[in-house]
C-alpha cells in the first residue's frame, strides 16, 4: 500500500502506520526520519540539510523533496510506504506530486484521520515521553503509565511531559495545523484520494483502510 497518514497531532497517525507495516512490510516515513537518515549517511543532500538545521532554519521544502525522492526509490519501499505527517503544506503536496509522477509511483489514498479536539489534548497533555535519546519510549498516565511512576519501563530513565505537550503548546499546534495543514484534505480530495475517518480507535481506522483497499 502507498498511503499518505492526514490528520492533526495526537491523531494516532504515528501509531496506525505502525500497524500497517505489520500487515504487508510497508514502510513508515516522517520528515524527520528521512533528514535525519540522509545526515547519518553523509550523503550531499544530507549535509546540506545538515547545515540548515545546525542554524535552527527549516530546511527548505527542495532540499527535502530531494531526500524524499531518494528514500521513495530504496528498495524497502517497494513493497508500499506510509507518509507519516508529510507533506504538512499545499506546495509540499504539489511538489510531491510531481515527485511521484516523475518516479512512476501512484498512491492509493490519502487518509483523513479525524479525531475530536477534545480528545487529542486529553491524548496529548497525557503523554510521558522517556528523556534517554535513544529510547524515547511513550507512556499515558491514564492508558499505559510506567510500571513504576516517573520511571521507563525499558531503560529506567526519568519519563517526562515534553514541553510541546502541555495545554498551551497543543493548542498553538493545533492552530497551525488547522492553518497550513488541514488546507491538505481539500487538495486531496481534489485528486479523488482522500479517506476520511472518524475514530478514535486505532483498529476501527484500520480495518477502514483494509476496506477501501479490497473495494
Amino acid at each position: 500500500m502507498k498511503l499518505i497518514l492526514l490528520g492533526a497531532p495526537g491523531a494516532g497517525k504515528g501509531t496506525v502506520a505502525k500497524l500497517l507495516t505489520e500487515l504487508d512490510g510497508s514502510v513508515q516515513i516522517s520528515t524527520g526520519d528521512i533528514l535525519r537518515g540522509a545526515v547519518a549517511a553523509g550523503s550531499d543532500l544530507g549535509k546540506q540539510a545538515q547545515d540548515f538545521m545546525n542554524r535552527g532554519d527549516l530546511v527548505p521544502d527542495e532540499l527535502i523533496m530531494g531526500i524524499m525522492g531518494s528514500r521513495l526509490q530504496e528498495d524497502d519501499c517497494s513493497k508500499g510506504f506510509l507518509l507519516d505527517g508529510f507533506p504538512r503544506t499545499i506546495p509540499q503536496a504539489e511538489a510531491l506530486k510531481v515527485l511521484l509522477k516523475d518516479i512512476g509511483i501512484t498512491l492509493d489514498m490519502a487518509v483523513n484521520i479525524d479525531v475530536p479536539r477534545d480528545v487529542i489534548l486529553d491524548r496529548l497533555t497525557t503523554r510521558r515521553t522517556c528523556e534517554n535519546g535513544d529510547c524515547q519510549a511513550i507512556y499515558n498516565v491514564k492508558s499505559n503509565p510506567p510500571k513504576e511512576e516517573g520511571k521507563c519501563d525499558k531503560c529506567g530513565s526519568a519519563v517526562v511531559q515534553r514541553a510541546d505537550e502541555t495545554t498551551e503548546a497543543i493548542s498553538h499546534r493545533l492552530e497551525t495545523y488547522n492553518e497550513k495543514t488541514a488546507p491538505l484534505i481539500g487538495f486531496y480530495e481534489n485528486e479523488g484520494l482522500v479517506v476520511t475517518v472518524s475514530a478514535t480507535s486505532s483498529d476501527d481506522v484500520i480495518n477502514a483502510i483494509k476496506a477501501k483497499l479490497a473495494s
